[in-house]
């Protein structure tokens, strides 16, 4: 039996090398050369640039740029022992100190206006709000001169307090749950409302909203969409609400104002 042809092996032999070829110089590019280049992060070696390019880890650059918010930011540091200690002494301080927050929000934390309604609130929530109101990482005209002389103690006091009162009740709401509420906008990035705020999880730091005032819950959501309010824990409301259309603005502070 005659032997495959001289010329047929040599066009087989020139093929297989030109794809070496190929995949070699393939695989220089796109290990090595593509991601040197200084788009690709200027890595210190050709070995930290195949790690990279291979999906493993490779060692961060010694300096890195900290861009630092040129307005105040919350200092609070949340976690699952702040606050556990408070006990009947502390209540009974934080009803004294409420006295001065009757007038807007209501002797018994139920407000007779558009003022948040404090009553059963989540304690972590209303010392946070007191902290950022003092740091300054929350503005307001009126809350902001009022816990100017609160102590660290004042603010657990007080949070103490309110969180013990009884939450208002009613029936529920006779607005239809809106699908903001109820699934958010995945394709905006919107989580459900209730994700974080108490009907499916409860993010700490995060208060509950049922039977706030409509006017408050719209006002708030606003001023998260403008970033005239931007003490939110890296920027979670201010993602959302800018995400939000008016209508749903609206659906959501007359579904919350009316359902307890």
């Amino acid at each position: 039996m005659s032997g495959a042809s001289p010329g047929r092996d040599r066009w087989v032999m020139s093929s297989v090398g030109v794809l070496i070829g190929l995949i070699v110089v393939a695989v220089v590019a796109g290990f090595v050369w593509l991601p040197m280049l200084p788009a690709g992060g200027g890595f210190a070696s050709a070995w930290d640039a195949i790690c990279s390019a291979a999906g493993f880890f490779y060692p961060a650059p010694e300096k890195q740029v900290v861009v630092e918010a040129n307005y105040p930011t919350t200092r609070v540091v949340l976690g699952p022992e702040l606050l556990r200690d408070s006990g009947a002494d502390s209540i009974g301080r934080g009803a004294t100190l409420a006295l001065n927050c009757s007038m807007c929000h209501g002797a018994r934390g139920i407000s007779q206006a558009d003022s948040p309604n404090l009553a059963g609130q989540y304690p972590i929530s209303i010392y946070k709000q007191l902290q950022d109101f003092k740091s300054g990482a929350r503005t307001s005209s009126v809350m902001q001169p009022l816990v100017a002389g609160l102590s660290e103690q004042d603010m657990r006091d007080l949070a103490a307090f309110y969180a013990y009162l009884p939450r208002p009740t009613s029936g529920d709401s006779e607005e239809a749950r809106p699908e903001i509420v109820l699934s958010g906008a995945p394709m905006r990035n919107v989580a459900p409302c209730g994700a974080c705020h108490g009907e499916l999880d409860h993010k700490a730091g995060s208060p509950w909203l049922e039977g706030e005032p409509a006017a408050y819950i719209a006002a708030q959501l606003h001023a998260f969409a403008s970033g005239a309010r931007r003490n939110d824990i890296n920027g979670a409301m201010r993602n959302v609400a800018r995400q939000m259309t008016q209508a749903e603005m609206d659906a959501a502070a007359r579904y919350f104002a009316g359902h307890r």
